[in-house]
């Protein structure tokens, strides 16, 4: 955190090593900046102080807190404790796992610590008492700045957040991903040992030994951040996973609270991850976006647009399960498996039969998905998420030589996106960038 400020300030001070002029950033994410000092070091010490009003942390995982911990110490000589706001599950794996006296000082105001950091424990879809009209439910993050807070789905875990005891336990119930556990074979699960190991792998094991630990989503979040002169809004997502292979999809939900303000011209930008190509297999998505994904993800924003424009938004029909089916969502989100409660042959017009999976007893019918219709939106003069910036965060680098995966990710998006008129631009943020929304 700190050393990505250092960074961010370094080329304002590359040519006046001899000078004793104290700069204004004439351009970059400190823009207008009078700094107090003549280092980089020394001013990113005083934005960190003084100009950084409060940390949001959409989920508790190392990458995304390690900073905030590391750098923490400095804040003894700002002005005061820096809000550390997040659901109630993020600052509980935060205060147990990381400010604990054991990892890492105590360093919040809570359980007789340091107290430079204050818990600010958000409620989950926002505080229906604070703010009329459009900042109903939105609480104050900064000056100038609220927000609301929408949980999303990151992928599996054995561990599960116990509101009431504000712990994060193992859960000992057994949990299959097909809709009907009778047809599965118990085994033992099999985890994923890659570089995000711990995490299950649904091509490994559809199900687990009774007494085995519960499958449960981790809970990341979607910040809404709006500006209280103007009205205008971005979103904030941390690491999410598309809704179609999620335990616990969530993320419809901040499409149907984003889709107004789109409508309205309120919502300017998303800032959303798009960890790898579309090379990656869902199995080894590990909670996270893909091109494909989240271009289906953005589908599903647009209809809710043009359903909130009253411009007709045709809903994506897909094929139901007949009478006694279950429809369950395979390995790979480009395919679909219909599964007979029954035993039965799986009635479709569909020949494409797979032998038996795993042993389980039952054939699956494998449907590839309809691609998005290149004509959906035809008609409609003006593309539903026009002017709409999404930015593209939480890249996975392939530390190889060879393109950047970043310059992948992005053509692979707008070639999805342009098949079907959604009419966003998609954009890869520098560090040293100013954005504008």
């Amino acid at each position: 955190m700190l050393a990505g400020i250092i960074r961010i300030l370094e080329p304002h001070f590359l040519n006046s090593k001899n000078s004793r002029a104290k700069p204004i950033l004439k351009e970059g994410p400190f823009k207008g900046l009078k700094l107090p000092s003549m280092t980089a070091e020394a001013n990113a010490a005083y934005i960190f102080q003084e100009i950084i009003g409060a940390f949001l942390i959409t989920h508790p995982h190392l990458d995304h807190v390690s900073g905030l911990a590391i750098n923490t110490p400095i804040i003894e000589a700002g002005s005061g404790p820096k809000p550390v706001a997040a659901l109630p599950s993020v600052l509980a794996a935060i205060k147990n796992h990381v400010f604990n006296d054991v990892i890492w000082p105590n360093l919040s105001d809570e359980d007789g610590g340091a107290g430079l950091l204050t818990y600010q424990r958000l409620v989950e879809g926002g505080n229906p008492r604070f703010g009329n009209g459009e900042s109903r439910g939105y609480v104050r993050a900064c000056q100038g700045i609220v927000t609301k807070c929408l949980s999303v789905s990151h992928g599996r875990c054995k561990q599960r957040y116990h509101p009431e005891s504000g712990n994060h336990q193992r859960a000992t119930s057994s949990v299959f991903l097909s809709g009907d556990s009778r047809h599965l074979r118990p085994r033992a699960i099999s985890v994923d040992q890659s570089t995000e190991g711990g995490f299950y792998s649904p091509a490994r094991s559809p199900g687990l030994m009774p007494g085995e630990p519960m499958l449960s989503s981790v809970e990341s979040s979607a910040f809404f951040l709006r500006d209280h002169e103007s009205g205008n809004e971005i979103i904030v997502f941390g690491d999410v996973e598309p809704d179609s292979i999620s335990l616990e999809p969530r993320n419809r939900r901040v499409w149907e609270t984003a889709a107004p303000k789109i409508a309205n011209g309120k919502l300017r930008a998303i800032f959303i991850e798009c960890s790898y190509t579309d090379s990656v297999d869902d199995a080894y998505l590990y909670g996270h976006m893909c091109p494909r994904h989240l271009v289906a993800e953005l589908t599903v924003l647009a209809d809710l647009v043009l359903s909130d424009n009253q411009s007709g938004g045709v809903e994506r029909k897909r094929k139901r399960p007949g009478l006694g089916e279950q429809a369950v969502y395979d390995n790979n989100a480009r395919f679909k498996r219909t599964q007979s409660s029954s035993g039965s042959k799986p009635r479709s017009t569909s020949s494409r039969y797979s032998e038996p999976l795993d042993g389980l007893g039952d054939l699956y019918m494998f449907e590839e998905f309809d691609p998005p219709d290149p004509t959906r939106w035809a008609d409609i003069e003006t593309p539903p998420l026009a002017e709409l910036s999404i930015y593209i965060i939480h890249i996975k680098e392939l530390l190889k030589d060879g393109i950047n995966p970043g310059t992948r990710i992005i053509e692979e998006l707008n070639a999805h996106s342009n098949l079907i008129r959604l009419g966003c631009r998609f954009f890869l943020p520098s560090p040293s960038e100013a954005i504008s929304c």
